[in-house]
Order: structure tokens, then C-alpha cells, then sequence
């Protein structure tokens, strides 16, 4: 088995509390040192305008018109029609107030307008911080709703640009605390003086303030340097250079992950240097698959979630179709992946099955796809086995955290044994494993297990007013990420467990909460589920989003009539069914017998941002979970107490 990373450092003792430490290792690309930044390329904003001067003329940002309730094609602007109006964005943001060295707030949806304003505020070294609801800038772009938040942020706040149209009571509104207010057209209009120059920048330079998913606390605020990111994009195209392709102006992205993260936003600045086209989703999931259609991308980046729920659909036509479509479909299916298993690259494992069988799930993708990135969380291994068979793509899976500035592993291109890992360290980062005793966990096992720590030159420089938090993550010169990881031997690092998310029941025992919702998950008749348990009590309980379809056919063919979803999801015997289905799964993946569940809720609706459940990735928000469902949580304690007792 080849052999990935190098080891750059022994073994040794951990600081603090952990007894022992792994060996330093560093991916076989970067064996001879981290990758250095070019002379001359000092900021984002370097990159923009190399790419503005080799294609000019050439599609840079799209997007789609609503025109009687139905989406146009694609409308584009080039790369020098986007400088322009950054250039311009940036004059108004001066003229506004703002110096070398300000914050700006960016609060809104994936938009032309988004990328514009981040350009815009490269240019004049001012730092963007991508915002979720809390408010502390000077100046913030997004739209009118912010109005709504007027009263409790305008000691800090001086300016709102909304995205959209501002109505004359909207600007008397924002008059009334002291903040001016402009619609785009209007702000983009102000008059500017074309012979200003642009302040320097360097590469130490404060470039942005990105937040945390706060799926455990409060957010806390990263700050990244120009070197970081840029860094961090030349990294991607190394690597891909090393063991693909990297991309072109031939190239073209769908962007629908949320700007307000780090993962995107590396990735469309990646794009911007390589000339490649960016193209905008309509916002909204349902139309997701169309807006691919429509754009037609060649490289796709998404989360678990979004590839499963491609999965699931594609799936289903498939068993839909008749025996001997389903047989065919499963011998190309065999065939290829012992093709892969066996080391040829995705092109040439069955080029025939391709073409025949495979093809249809590809123009299901638009057709050009040849690369997809999954991060924000382990894909299902299944999933991601799938999509390297049938997408006919190159498919890598990642980690990263906003601290290491999006990825900080990946796994290598036509690499099919790194499936099931994230992959080896990127060539800006060197990483190692720490043990953690009270969770079983040794560095120095034959099979090193252990908190993941990093060191490089793509990591934060520490949280935003927060230099007690900034010390308890950084501990000589190396980041602890707070996750578990397990070396495999070809180098590459498996995510399979979380230190943060690790509780005790009353009884003593440890309960690693997301590797026990990942089992659950396996779960046909379950979309999502929030496993929790208290240290006092004995077991666990969960709330359960039910697969609606299969469990409106469970309650057909077993008389259960219910009248609506929510009334069937409230049925007792629908509630014991999915508690069955949900240990019987839970055995079959071998969970304890502490880890199985004495009771469960079924949500009708879905984990959601609006409540607050969830963040723009998926991830599920704990502490609000805990907080929105808690009066339900001690009634499922009651009810399996009750049970219990009869």
C-alpha cells in the first residue's frame, strides 16, 4: 500500500493533560517544506487582477432572473465588468467613511453582489466579516431585513447597502438611529475619484473575520490574513496540478454553500484565480438540481446532507426501474468499482459503462462534471463509494474548520483506497494526534487514535477579542481541533469521533453522541436525528426527522390511520415502530447497549436554520436543540421511566 505522508517529527510528550503525543507528519507533496507564495502576490486582490488581465472578456459571475415565476438562463458578467464595479463599491465604501483597516459586514444570500463587495473591500485592505445576525461593523451590505435589527446594533453600525431596492420610508427608518441607507444602484452610483490609488496591502494584513458555526457555544470570531488565504488557494491548485487537473477558464462553479463560511469562500477565490466561470443558485434547495442543469458546472462542492439527498433521488429511480434495467445497472456497477479497487483512474475503469449506463446519472449532474468536494462532515461511505462509480468524476473528501482556514486534509484524486478517510495533511499543514485517556483513545496504539492538532502557515491568528479562547486552542505553536482521528496506514487521517461532543451517563459511561447518530442515520426510515443523554440519567433519547413517504407506506400496509403526517407522527404506534427500526439498526452497527434508545419524538418538520437547529452546513446546533426541545426531553425521560416500571 503506498504510502502518503512523512514523518517530520518523533513522538512526544503532550503539554498538559494527555500523556503522549504521535510522530509530526506532513503529506508526501510538501516533504521538502510548506508551500510558499510567489513574489508579488501579496493579497486576494493580487489574484483578482492577474485573472481580470488575462480574461477580461471572459463570463466571471451569473446568475438567473425570476420572469413570471420562472428562472432565466444564465446571465453573465465578466471579469472586467466585476473590477469595475468593485472598484467603484470600494470608492463609495471610502466615501462613506470607512479606511484602510475597517470592518465591513456582508449579510446575505450566494449572490454576484456578495463576491462584488468582498472584491471590493480587497481592494481598498479594508477587512469583510461575513455575518450571520449579530451586528458590530461599521458598514453592512445585505438585505432590508436588517432594518428590522436597527435599534439594538446602530451604536456600532454607520451604513446599510441592501443588495436589493430601498424604499424612501425604509431610509427615514434607518435615519431615525443615525444610519444611512442605500439600495445597490444608489450606492454603486455614488461619485468616485478614478485617479485615487489603491492603499498597499500586505500579506500580514488583516484580510477577514470569519464565524464559527457555534454548533457547541457562541460563534467565535476567526481572523485570517491575506498569506492565509492565499496560501490556501494556491494550495488547492498544486495539489491538483500534482494529482489531476487543476482547473481553467474552461471551468465553471455552482455556488450555493453559504458565503458566510469558509469552505466556499476559498473555493470561488480559487476559482477567480483560474479564470473559472461562477455561477449562482437560485436559493432554493427544491431547485437545486435544475439550477445544475441549467449551468452545466464542471467542478461541484457540497455537504453530506446535499450529496445524500442527491443519492436518495437517484437511487430511487433506480429500483423504480424494472428487474433487468436493476441487474445491468448493478453489473456496471460491480464492474467498475473492482476496476477502481483494482487502481485505475476514474476515466479508465469502464469507459464503456460510462458511456451506456452511467452517463444518465452524469446529465443528471449537467453533464460536465469532473470534479466534486465533500466537506463540513464525514459523507456516508456508501455515498461517496456511489459517486465515485457513477458520477464518472473524480470525487475528494476533506476536513477542515474555519481555524485552518477551510481544508486542512483531503483525500488524493484516483486514491480509491482513501475512501471512507478525509485524506492526508495539505501541503501548508503538518499534523499529529494526541491521545485522550478518558475516551480510550492512544496516540501510540498500532493503531494511532487520537485529537487531532495542527501546525502551518493556513492557520488563524486567533479569535477576535478572545485571547483566553485563542490560548486554550493554541498550545506551543500547535491547534487542537477538538476531533478524533484514527491514522489509516497509507497515511491518510479518518474523522470517528468528536472530544466536545462526549457526555457521561449517570452510570459512568462515555457516549460519543455523533458516532451513535451516524449509526442511527442508517436508518431507512429516519432523515435526521438528535441523540441526547444526561448525566443523570441512564440511557438516551432522541428526536427523529421521519422519512415521510416510507413511513406513510409503513402506516398503509399496517392499517394505521392517522389523518395528516403530523397526527402519524404523533401515533404511538408509529412512535414504537421507528424505535424498533432505529435499535434494530443501531445492533446491526454494533452499538452498546447503553447507547440504544429508551424513546424517541418524531418531528415532522426538518432541523432548520430559522429555528436555529441547524447551521448553513447541516450541522446540528446542540445547545439550541437541547434548549428548543427541552420541555419535550423531560417528557421522554417520564415516558421511559413509565414503560420501564410497567
Amino acid at each position: 500500500m503506498e504510502v502518503y505522508r512523512v514523518e517530520v517529527e518523533e513522538s512526544m510528550p503532550a503539554v498538559g493533560s494527555n500523556p503522549s503525543a504521535g510522530p509530526v507528519y506532513r503529506c508526501v507533496y510538501a516533504q521538502n517544506g510548506f508551500l510558499e507564495l510567489p513574489p508579488g502576490i501579496d493579497s486576494p486582490w493580487d489574484l483578482f487582477c492577474k485573472s481580470v488581465k488575462r480574461f477580461p472578456q471572459k463570463q466571471m459571475l451569473g446568475h438567473r432572473q425570476i420572469i413570471d415565476e420562472r428562472a432565466s438562463p444564465y446571465i453573465w458578467q465578466t471579469f472586467e465588468q466585476v473590477y469595475e464595479k468593485a472598484i467603484k463599491i470600494g470608492s463609495a465604501m471610502r466615501r462613506c467613511g470607512l479606511s484602510s483597516g475597517d470592518r465591513c459586514g456582508i449579510y446575505g444570500s450566494n449572490c454576484p453582489e456578495w463576491l462584488i463587495v468582498m472584491e471590493a473591500c480587497y481592494s481598498q485592505r479594508i477587512c469583510y466579516v461575513p455575518l450571520y445576525d449579530t451586528l458590530v461593523n461599521a458598514l453592512i451590505f445585505k438585505s432590508s431585513q436588517i432594518l428590522k435589527c436597527l435599534p439594538s446594533c446602530s451604536t456600532f453600525l454607520r451604513t446599510i447597502v441592501s443588495f436589493g431596492i430601498v424604499t424612501g420610508e425604509q431610509k427615514k427608518e434607518a435615519e431615525k438611529v443615525g444610519v444611512s441607507c442605500f439600495s445597490w444602484n444608489d450606492f454603486i452610483s455614488l461619485e468616485y475619484d478614478q485617479s485615487c490609488e489603491l492603499p498597499s496591502k500586505s500579506k500580514d494584513d488583516i484580510c477577514t473575520i470569519m464565524y464559527t458555526s457555534g454548533t457547541t457555544g457562541e460563534p467565535k470570531g476567526v481572523v485570517l490574513s491575506n498569506k492565509v488565504i492565499v496560501t490556501q488557494v494556491l494550495s488547492i491548485d498544486y495539489l491538483l496540478l500534482e494529482t489531476d487537473k487543476a482547473l481553467s477558464e474552461e471551468d465553471s462553479y455552482l455556488s450555493f454553500l453559504p458565503l458566510a463560511h469558509v469552505f466556499d469562500q476559498i473555493v470561488e477565490n480559487y476559482c477567480i484565480y483560474k479564470g473559472a466561470s461562477i455561477g449562482f443558485w437560485q436559493g432554493d434547495v427544491r431547485l437545486l438540481m435544475d439550477d445544475i442543469k441549467e449551468l452545466k458546472p464542471t467542478l461541484f462542492c457540497g455537504v453530506p446532507r446535499v450529496f445524500d439527498r442527491i443519492y436518495t433521488g437517484i437511487n430511487q429511480k433506480i429500483q423504480s426501474g424494472g428487474i433487468l434495467a436493476k441487474k445491468i445497472f448493478e453489473y456496471a456497477y460491480q464492474h467498475k468499482l473492482k476496476n477502481l479497487k483494482d487502481g485505475f483512474k476514474q476515466d479508465q475503469a469502464s469507459p464503456f459503462f460510462d458511456k451506456l449506463i452511467f452517463n444518465k446519472i452524469k446529465q443528471g449532474l449537467g453533464g460536465r462534471i469532473r470534479l466534486m468536494l465533500s466537506g463540513a462532515a464525514p459523507v456516508p461511505k456508501h455515498v461517496e463509494e456511489f459517486f465515485r462509480v457513477t458520477s464518472c468524476s473524480v470525487f475528494l473528501q476533506g476536513y477542515g474548520l474555519t481555524e485552518s482556514c477551510a481544508g486542512c486534509f483531503t483525500s488524493i484524486a484516483n486514491v480509491f483506497p482513501m475512501i471512507g478517510s478525509v485524506g492526508v495533511p495539505v501541503p501548508t499543514i503538518e499534523a499529529r494526534l494526541e491521545s485522550v485517556p478518558e475516551m480510550g483513545y492512544d496516540a501510540l496504539s498500532d493503531t494511532p487514535r487520537g485529537e487531532i492538532c495542527l501546525r502551518g502557515t493556513t492557520l488563524f491568528s486567533g479569535y477576535h477579542k478572545r485571547q483566553d479562547l485563542t490560548n486554550e486552542a493554541i498550545v506551543n505553536g500547535w491547534f487542537h481541533t477538538g476531533d478524533i482521528g484514527e491514522w489509516q496506514p497509507n497515511g491518510a487521517m479518518k474523522i470517528i469521533d468528536r472530544k466536545k461532543n462526549i457526555f457521561k451517563l449517570s452510570q459512568g459511561e462515555y457516549v460519543s453522541v455523533e458516532i451513535i447518530e451516524s449509526a442511527y442515520c442508517q436508518c431507512p426510515l429516519v432523515a435526521s436525528i438528535w441523540v441526547y443523554g444526561s448525566s443523570f440519567e441512564s440511557f438516551l433519547v432522541a428526536v427523529a426527522i421521519p422519512e415521510q413517504k416510507a413511513l406513510e407506506e409503513w402506516a398503509e400496509s399496517n392499517q394505521v390511520y392517522a389523518g395528516s403526517f403530523e397526527d402519524l407522527c404523533k401515533h404511538q404506534k408509529a412512535r414504537k415502530h421507528i424505535l424498533n427500526e432505529l435499535n434494530n439498526t443501531g445492533k446491526r452497527q454494533q452499538l452498546k447497549g447503553f447507547e440504544l434508545l429508551k424513546a424517541v419524538h418524531l418531528e415532522p418538520k426538518p432541523f432548520d436554520i430559522e429555528r436555529d437547529l441547524i447551521t448553513p452546513t447541516f450541522k446540528l446546533k446542540r445547545v439550541q436543540l437541547l434548549k428548543y426541545y427541552k420541555d419535550l426531553v423531560d417528557e421522554l425521560y417520564i415516558e421511559a421511566k413509565q414503560l420501564k416500571e410497567a
